[in-house]
């Protein structure tokens, strides 16, 4: 399994403050926004990953994840030119899905608590066609919108609709087969002149092969295109890692946890970071790991 992080755009709901840097660049708290998506990624073990964005922001996206080595990642870049739509993605990311299979997220998604993880990784598992995540919403005609039946199997898709019949928006994450690249490719312009991934989720579902995975309660979802979402979203992980006293997506600890470096590597960061509160976060988290692995050691020995 592949990922794809779709962080182009113009940032227009942001502007001022997208004039210069991509939203995706944004802080969240204490980390740029784009390491939410990516943490999501890495906790369902998905490890290569391409990162879309716009020939002008890619060299910054770079020097932030490089190629993703130090993390124990294959990352790499690709640009869009300008914004055509969601579905863009799967063609220009046509030659980096190959012959697998791929997930897709919005590089302005946040997804709070390890319930999107679990989900994501049950479907990468389970998926035969193409998977989204749904959230329910109060102003369900502001999405694309997954109508569901009484076994909560999806029935209908409509992007943005005047009368919405469902109030279950889907989220910024996506499963694919590799039968992506070729749906996407005859997908038409719409009205507005994007390929819309609504069109190619309806032909999934025409073929009986979609299936919609409703986002348990333990999982915030914000998508922060707005001011207010920007902050919302900023005040969540201040609350979130004051309560659990953990750092959330802290990107080498995920890397860690999940076997993709070792401690090594983490300490290396954190010498990197040290005049920093993230910094500080991972040599206590070195410090911890070491005591742990003292401790279970004094246990064998005894």
């Amino acid at each position: 399994m592949k990922g794809i992080i779709l962080a182009g755009g113009s940032g227009q709901r942001l502007h001022p403050l997208t004039c210069a840097v991509n939203k995706q660049l944004l802080p969240v708290y204490d980390k740029p926004l784009i390491y939410y998506p990516l943490s999501v990624l890495m906790l369902a073990g998905i490890r290569e990953i391409l990162v879309i964005s716009s020939p002008r922001c890619l060299p910054q996206f770079q020097a932030l994840l490089g190629d993703g080595a130090p993390l124990g990642l294959g990352i790499s870049y690709a640009g869009q030119e300008r914004p055509r739509g969601l579905a863009e993605a799967f063609l220009i990311g046509r030659d980096f899905i190959g012959k697998g299979a791929c997930t897709l997220v919005l590089g302005d998604n946040i997804f709070l608590g390890a319930g999107a993880a679990r989900q994501l990784k049950r479907a990468i598992t389970s998926n035969a066609g193409a998977t989204v995540f749904a959230r329910e919403v109060s102003d369900p005609e502001n999405y694309g919108i997954v109508e569901l039946d009484r076994r909560g199997r999806a029935t209908s898709l409509v992007e943005k609709p005047a009368h919405p019949r469902s109030n279950w928006a889907v989220t910024g994450l996506y499963v694919y087969d590799n039968r992506v690249t070729e749906i996407a490719a005859g997908v038409r312009p719409s009205a507005r002149g994007e390929l819309e991934i609504t069109d190619v989720n309806r032909v999934y579902l025409e073929r009986g092969c979609l299936d919609a995975v409703r986002l348990g309660q333990d999982v915030t979802w914000l998508d922060a295109g707005t001011p207010e979402r920007l902050l919302d979203a900023g005040l969540l992980v201040q609350e979130a890692e004051r309560r659990e006293d953990r750092k959330v997506a802290c990107l080498e600890e995920i890397a860690f946890r999940q076997g993709f470096i070792d401690l090594a590597a983490v300490e290396g960061r954190a010498a990197a970071l040290a005049d920093s509160a993230y910094g500080q976060y991972l040599t206590r988290l070195v410090a911890e790991a070491r005591e742990d692995a003292q401790t279970s050691g004094g246990r064998a020995a005894a």
